[in-house]
């Protein structure tokens, strides 16, 4: 899985992306200029909401969502945003909310 590392080029998708909303998680979506490069992802998870502990465990989880999904997408940058509900919330209902997020951004940043 090919992630985004640079705080800089995040800091570019947070004031550049299309910002996707669902109760346990955020989705920033940038489109690459060209369809056909390969897409990256990056996963997030603030200390305001959390310790150590709750955040590396948060990320996990996203990092599983993203798979599950089929992530990294081509032609796409991802950012993945916890928040407070990514972990207390069940499995599948964060599957299935961000499942909804990725199909609704693919629709929207592609036109």
């Amino acid at each position: 899985m090919e992630t985004i590392k640079s705080s800089t080029e995040i800091s570019y998708i947070f004031a550049n992306g299309k910002r996707f909303t669902a109760s346990s998680i955020v989705l920033l979506v940038q489109k690459k200029a060209q369809h056909d490069q390969k897409g990256r992802v990056a996963f997030v998870a603030g200390k305001k909401l959390g310790n150590a502990v709750w955040r590396n465990a948060a990320k996990r989880r996203m990092r599983a969502v993203c798979r599950d999904l089929g992530g990294p997408w081509d032609g796409y940058d991802v950012v993945f945003i916890a928040r407070k509900s990514t972990t207390s919330s069940e499995y599948s209902k964060v599957l299935s909310a961000s499942r909804k997020l990725v199909t609704k951004s693919m629709g929207e940043s592609g036109k």
